[in-house]
């Protein structure tokens, strides 16, 4: 007995249908069914990712929908009446049925929603050819009548849909389900059908594949409808489990007595054609001059910007073989009209004054730059057009275009426009449940805490670039394992999470993706209305279908992304002219400036594109990059993986390290990047130039390393390598290569994309470098809604010595703004955009009354301003921020501003009817308003305002009047705490900014404190023991001095706590107070921070224009007097030493890079708990035995110092800056105890004597036992010398080395 289902809904009817499309598609044609649909509701989300798998399946794939017919007009919107919509089943026949369908699935989502998407009877006759029609399961028209008892109504619904659809095309739907009312159901449904020799088809309502999935049905329910398990009034399916893909076995024993309603699903199947193959490219129309074709209008754009670009050098013969090359290859492809088309964006976007760039591998293109679609020379970079066009892979060009984000929106209508609102839509995205996702949302429905939840949630890693799943987790994490069988309920959410994992859960709008078509899109793929996150976009249609599925459909899709970047840029010079005269833009920003390189390599990198943010500025530091291929090289190096290289870059680079070659003939590829592979361009050109490959070779090759295709690979390594030697290079020598790329894998970058925004950084440099007043206001003004970044780049203009100006009603904009001092210097206004519950209405009023004069007085200010369009809220805050300082204290504005609104309401109120105002306008009258006596407030409710509501102090700074005493106490200041050596004992001292509590794995409690110093931040971790002393101490606000040594190898670096304290009879200098830190003395280290600056206290000004009292150091490096430098101390007490405590960083992630910039939200942190698995007991190798072998193992404490001179080759200036990672080492015991312990000693001497970050565990097989030990207090470097060592004392490679993720 065959069968073919014909109603079935997959993960896409959103968080109602549970099937997987590709397991839905294997169980079809494990149950050996001829065909299948999907018919999900109300959207075709999910349709060519089916046909497509149905088709390699070889099973036949029936395209339908389940619709929602409105329950009157598709218009109608009534809450009462319209809130409820019946079902329908629709299958496309043939292509006309699919174009129906089509305009069924779209005009329901962007006409006829609400609630659900719906269509109406009149649209469903206009669109009714070509679709085959059933009567619908329970939910439908039809059923619904005869279940009200209503035949009649019933009979009218009948009569019309034979009436629009015909006897052939129309079905009478039966179903079996635990339902009561079906029986009866079914038996009118066969009674009425007699009455049109009906025929009749047997389905099965499939909402998930197998019957024990309809567990995961109900939750998928409950998290849909928000409800609780528990809850017996929500919408379920109850005890019954029949809503699964039932044999054709089942569904004839179901249905044997009516066999032709088995029957006829076959012949559904059979009418159902229809063809969702790739045919051709849809470009869009573009109307190219009289006389002129695609091709020869391409040409003649390139002719003319090769002009424009190379000058007297368009016509040298490298230049002109590349434009032929290129252009050849893009009209035999077909895609000469896909230039011409973003051409005419950037031209739109050149006209309109817009910036743009383009990031990705166009930049390789001659013909993309010589149309100013990109901005970098391919030639002078070395840039390849195989790695954006490759002629032997056909698919669409792919160019990213980044325009300023504030006006992408006027480029996205303008394409709109021109092709026309019908045939540009944005691109859909699905959001699916991830490991973590799946833990909370079942964990919801379930009722279980949400401490416990989120505790189980938190042992799940987040590696980059791989997915983890619940399954591997178990597999991979021991405390994840271990919760899993802590609790039969917690079994329970983990196993049925798992079930949920990977499901589609919602439907999103691509950032920038946008579809451009030659015909309106509806007549190649369904249409969505505009997502949550897209409705304000100019362009009001999403696709149906994602990224990928255009793609594959030959679909032209444009990236309009937006860079802040470009907006900071613009708004920079847009000053710079006004100020200056100086007209500046991406083409004529010097790139070559030793300025901007000066600060770079200074450490000023706030605000300058891809190189703020501490890991990064301080290799810049290091690497003191000098020219444009510097940093290039730097912005694709500091990812996960190539960060290995940065330190060897940079020694290279600096002379004090050989560089190498495998052949000679690599070296003018490699270097310009000092030998080091870098680049997936130099692969490629090592392989054309070395190997004998063409272009398009070079890039599948490039493709298969990247993408690890491992028959790809070997073919390549036979054809890299007998190409090699037929060039005369030895075999040996070839493989060699080759086996290094296969090891660069993990890290070639794309040079094209390196090259655009390391070009964007050096010109940001160059802005900042000679215009600081003019880029640090536009950075601030793009950025006004984030008052940590605000904060950030309010500090970094201090200490460059541009004055931050308080806000000011009489003085500042929305944005901020650059004010001009009597003594010629330029300060920097705060802007009313930055101050929290103020909105354009009240500062556009504002700035609309004040005409471009001063307020004189509060008198002055209220019959200017009607303060009851500023709102009571807005006032409030400017006037706790102190921007109406001028005319009295805050208290006293405070406690006069109801008088205040009422007054001024009143005044424009009697303007407004034409009466006499209080003021006495028509009258000479002068009566005038006296301020309130206000509370006594202190200095430190006002600056704790300022601090709440614009993100730092502007009026004074609670720690200006400890300045002279902490320059005697302290022994760095947070600048210039890289310069201490790593386990330093040292003192600072600041303004408790930020607390985070934290529980160890042994339940104690410790905390991660962030402290103000006013020259920035300075991250503390204070263990328990310290933490339990003085924890009262750690509160927001508080004024400590912390005493403790630097853990160096974190970026910025942290201090390990060992003493708070409070008192500040600390006055004399840290040289005097040596005695009492240090127990001995001898070990001090003279040390002068060579970075170390001597920092003025800050000048509180009080009166008008007032000034933010901090302190603006120079950024000059200057050897300061030992006299202005306290020494640096060894610490007394504990030391910071936590030798007796436990490791509670053993799994946790090193602080977040841009700790500076998110300081004041660090609850964002949070670090997991890894609790370390105890030592086994049953093995003779893994007990006390074992303990007292590695304890016997260890070598006896030594400095670094100490460690350093004995293994200078071992142990680096400074651990390499990337994610730690963790090597396991597989053993097994060799049969002798003794031989065992001593190898094991041997393992354990090897991996401590390379000191670093990288963590180690020991996986111990015995039988068929296996003991994983893990080591939270010791680490190692894992290192080629290393790993040498280490293979020597083992004999063998059994190891696994991995990233460690959070």
């Amino acid at each position: 007995m065959s069968f073919a289902h014909l109603h079935v809904h997959t993960e896409y009817s959103l968080l109602d249908g549970l099937s997987n499309i590709k397991k839905l598609v294997a169980a079809a044609k494990a149950m050996e069914m001829p065909a299948v649909a999907i018919t999900d509701h109300g959207t075709m989300f999910g349709v060519k990712e089916f046909y497509d798998a149905a088709k390699e399946a070889e099973i036949k794939p029936i395209i339908g929908m389940e619709a929602y017919m409105a329950a009157r007009g598709m218009q109608d919107r009534d809450s009462k009446l319209d809130k409820k919509s019946s079902h329908l089943l629709l299958l496309a026949q043939n292509e006309t049925g699919y174009q129906n369908l089509l305009k069924i699935a779209s005009a329901a989502q962007t006409e006829g929603f609400y609630y659900y998407p719906r269509i109406d009877h009149d649209f469903l006759a206009e669109h009714a050819e070509g679709l085959i029609c059933t009567s619908g399961c329970m939910s439908a028209e039809i059923p619904r009548a005869l279940l009200k008892e209503n035949p009649d109504e019933a009979v009218r619904r009948m009569n019309w849909y034979y009436d629009v659809f015909g006897k052939d095309n129309f079905y009478v739907e039966l179903q079996q389900h635990n339902i009561v009312e079906l029986t009866e159901l079914n038996r009118q449904l066969l009674d009425l059908g007699v009455r049109y020799s009906a025929k009749y088809v047997a389905t099965n309502d499939v909402h998930y594949i197998n019957m024990d999935d309809a567990r995961l049905q109900d939750v998928l329910l409950a998290i849909q409808t928000g409800s609780l398990l528990k809850d017996e009034n929500r919408m379920k399916v109850g005890d019954d489990p029949t809503y699964y893909l039932r044999s054709p076995q089942e569904m004839y024993d179901l249905f044997r007595e009516i066999p032709e309603a088995l029957s006829n699903t076959l012949e559904i199947a059979e009418r159902c054609d229809v063809n969702l193959d790739f045919t051709e490219y849809h470009l869009p129309h573009f109307d190219v001059p009289e006389g002129h074709t695609e091709e020869s209008y391409l040409r003649h754009l390139c002719e003319q910007g090769l002009e424009k670009r190379y000058g007297k050098h368009a016509d040298d013969k490298v230049i002109r073989e590349r434009l032929n090359y290129e252009l050849g290859v893009i009209n035999d492809m077909g895609f000469d009209a896909y230039f011409i088309i973003v051409w005419d964006l950037v031209r739109e976007a050149q006209q309109r004054g817009i910036l743009y760039t383009t990031r990705g591998s166009a930049a390789g293109s001659i013909v993309a730059y010589s149309l100013e679609i990109t901005l970098i020379d391919p030639i002078h970079h070395d840039l390849i057009f195989e790695r954006f066009l490759n002629p032997g892979r056909i698919s669409m060009p792919d160019i990213d275009l980044d325009f300023r984000d504030d006006r992408r929106h006027e480029i996205m209508a303008y394409c709109a426009e021109k092709y026309g609102d019908d045939k540009v839509a944005q691109i859909i995205t699905f959001g699916t449940m991830g490991a973590k996702a799946a833990i909370r949302d079942v964990g919801r429905v379930m009722d279980i805490s949400l401490s416990e939840v989120d505790k189980v949630a938190k042992l799940i890693p987040a590696v980059s670039g791989k997915t983890v799943t619940l399954k591997g987790a178990l597999n991979d994490i021991p405390d994840f394992k271990k919760a899993y069988n802590s609790a039969p309920h917690i079994k329970e959410l983990i196993d049925t999470a798992m079930g949920m994992e990977g499901v589609v859960r919602n439907a999103g709008t691509h950032a920038a993706g946008v579809v451009i078509a030659d015909k309106p899109i509806v007549e190649y793929l369904p249409l969505h209305r505009p997502t949550s996150n897209s409705e304000d976009t100019p362009i009001k249609t999403v696709t149906q279908f994602e990224m990928g599925i255009l793609d594959a459909m030959g679909m032209l899709k444009v990236d309009f992304l937006g860079l802040s970047t470009l907006t900071v840029i613009a708004r920079a010079a847009a000053q710079i002219e006004k100020r200056h005269g100086k007209k500046y833009h991406l083409e004529n920003i010097p790139l070559d400036d030793p300025k901007a390189f000066q600060i770079i390599g200074e450490g000023n990198t706030a605000g300058i594109f891809q190189l703020e943010g501490g890991g990064m500025t301080g290799w810049m530091v290091k690497m003191q990059p000098s020219t444009l291929d510097h940093v290039i090289a730097m912005v694709a190096l500091y990812r996960p993986g190539p960060m290995q290289f940065i330190p060897d870059y940079i020694e290279r680079m600096n002379g004090r390290q050989e560089v190498t070659y495998r052949h000679p003939d690599m070296e003018p590829i490699f270097k310009s990047t000092y030998g080091i592979p870098i680049y997936q361009e130099q692969i490629m050109r090592t392989a054309v130039e070395l190997g004998g490959y063409t272009g398009p070779e070079s890039d599948n090759l490039r493709k298969a390393i990247s993408k690890k295709k491992e028959k790809e690979i070997a073919r390549h390594r036979s054809m890299f390598i007998e190409g090699c030697v037929k060039k005369g290079i030895e075999r040996d020598t070839a493989t060699a290569i080759f086996d290094d790329w296969e090891e660069f894998a993990r890290y070639g970058f794309n040079k094209s994309h390196a090259a655009a925004y390391g070009t964007i950084a050096v010109q940001t440099a160059y802005l900042k470098a000679h215009y600081p007043a003019e880029y640090m206001t536009a950075l601030m003004s793009v950025f006004y809604g984030d008052t940590a970044k605000v904060s950030h780049y309010s500090a970094n203009a201090r200490e460059m010595g541009i004055e931050i100006l308080p806000p000011d009603v009489s003085k500042s904009e929305w944005d901020f703004a650059i004010e001009d001092l009597p003594d010629g210097k330029s300060a920097i206004r705060f802007g009313f955009g930055a101050i929290k519950n103020v909105g354009h209405g009240p500062v556009d009023a504002l700035i609309a009354a004040r005409e471009g004069k001063d307020f004189k007085d509060i008198n002055d200010f209220i019959r200017n301003v009607d303060l009851r369009s500023m709102g009571k809220r807005a006032l409030e805050s400017m006037i706790k921020v102190g921007a109406l300082s001028f005319f009295g204290s805050r208290s006293s504005l405070l406690a006069s501003l109801e008088r205040l609104i009422g007054v001024s309401g009143a005044h424009f109120k009697a303007i407004a009817d034409g009466q006499m105002s209080l003021f006495g306008a028509a009258t000479g009258t002068t009566d005038t308003i006296t301020l309130s006596q206000g509370d006594d407030l202190d200095q430190r409710t006002e600056l704790d305002w300022e601090r709440e509501l614009i993100g730092i102090y502007v009026s004074d700074h609670p720690l200006s009047s400890y300045q002279a005493t902490l320059k005697k106490i302290v022994t760095y200041f947070s600048p210039e705490l890289v310069d201490a050596d790593h386990e330093e004992f040292v003192r600072v001292a600041g303004l408790v900014a930020g607390v985070r509590p934290y529980q160890t794995k042994n339940g104690k409690a410790m905390g991660f404190v962030t402290l103000d110093d006013m020259r920035g931040v300075i991250e503390l971790v204070v263990f328990p023991r310290t933490w339990q002393e003085y924890r009262e101490l750690c509160v927001e606000g508080k004024i400590v001095i912390v005493e403790g040594k630097t853990d160096a190898n974190s970026t910025p670096p942290k201090i390990l706590v060992d003493r708070i304290r409070t008192d500040f009879d600390l006055v004399t200098s840290a040289e005097e107070k040596r005695e009492t830190l240090a127990p001995q003395p001898a070990a001090v280290k003279e040390k002068v921070s060579p970075k170390k600056k001597d920092i003025p206290p800050p000048v509180a000004q009080q009166a008008p224009p007032q000034k933010i009292a901090e302190p603006a150091p120079s950024y000059k490096t200057e050897t300061p007097s030992p006299a202005q430098v306290p020494p640096p101390f060894t610490g007394g007490g504990r030391g910071g030493q936590i030798e007796e405590e436990e490791d509670p960083f053993a799994g946790m992630p090193p602080m977040p890079e841009d700790w500076g910039e998110i300081v004041y939200q660090s609850d964002q942190f949070e670090p997991p708990v890894n609790e370390t698995p105890p030592m086994p007991e049953e093995s003779p190798l893994v007990g006390n035995q074992l303990k007292d072998t590695l304890e016997a193992a260890q070598p006896s404490a030594k400095s670094l110092d100490e460690i350093r001179e004995i293994m200078p080759s071992l142990l680096p200036a400074k651990e390499p800056e990337r994610a730690p990672r963790l090597i396991t080492i597989s053993l097994k015991p060799n049969g002798s105890l003794e031989r065992d312990k001593r190898r094991l000693g041997n393992i354990h001497g090897v991996l401590i004597s390379f000191p670093g970050r990288d963590r180690f565990t020991l996986q111990i097989y015995e039988g068929d036992k296996g003991h994983l030990i893990d080591f939270p207090n010791d680490t190692t470097r894992i290192c080629p010398q290393m790993l040498s060592r280490l293979k020597t004392v083992l004999g063998n490679e059994d190891w696994r080395i991995e990233e460690i993720e959070f």
